[in-house]
């Protein structure tokens, strides 16, 4: 940190998240509105902007998955609510594709301050590309940030969901390039009783294991 520059807290993975008011294409919104469902706050850094405009065409398309899956969509950016309806407008005339959630209208960054979306080196009027994955409790479980220039991939965000769902419901945890229907990992044993045990059961328990610490087991279809 610079001198001179005021660090801003983090947000940090399990806590409640703050929660807000805010008007939007949609109305007023509290985000406690969306307690018991998952909840994808996301912000884009300009209306009609082109790279934010790919970006709500993907969200778009993949609406439909998440509303499956029990997650609100909730865009914002530093823009006022006329222009977010204006953009909506241009992008069901233009592109032929509607927006179905509401996008924050923060034009005092609010929001994007109590998240942690203003990013200085990048821009101080204008929020990088931030993703909050909140649960059905106000837990934050996941973020990822994306800078100014490069738009997001909708396939990561369904599988970061899909493994967030399934790691709750089964108690398990997802390997790298998880997705739906891929093994899962067992949780590694806590004690060598249990590690002994582990080994000896693998078979049984439907298990494959590399070594004690590393077992996989499919889930039921």
């Amino acid at each position: 940190m610079e001198k001179g520059e005021e660090k801003k807290p983090l947000l940090c993975l399990g806590e409640v998240v703050p929660d807000f008011e805010a008007v939007t294409t949609h109305g007023k919104i509290r985000l406690s509105d969306f307690k018991g469902k998952w909840v994808i706050l996301f912000s884009h850094p300009a209306d009609f902007t082109p790279v934010c405009t790919t970006e709500f065409v993907a969200f778009a398309q993949i609406h439909p998955e998440l509303a499956k899956r029990n997650v609100q969509l909730i865009g914002l950016s530093i823009d006022s609510v006329y222009s977010h309806i204006a953009w909506v407008r241009t992008i069901k005339e233009k592109l032929g594709v509607t927006i179905p959630f509401p996008i924050i209208a923060d034009l005092d960054m609010k929001v994007a301050n109590l998240f942690g979306m203003i990013h200085p080196k990048q821009s101080t009027t204008a929020a990088v590309r931030c993703v909050f994955v909140i649960d059905p409790e106000m837990r934050l479980r996941a973020m990822i940030y994306y800078p100014l220039n490069v738009g997001r991939n909708m396939d990561e965000i369904l599988r970061l969901i899909d493994a967030l769902q399934t790691a709750d419901k089964y108690k398990v945890a997802l390997p790298a390039n998880w997705r739906p229907g891929d093994p899962v990992i067992v949780p590694a044993p806590a004690t060598q009783e249990d590690a002994e045990k582990r080994l000896q059961d693998a078979a049984r328990e439907g298990y494959e294991c590399l070594d004690w610490f590393l077992c996989k087991k499919k889930l039921p279809q």
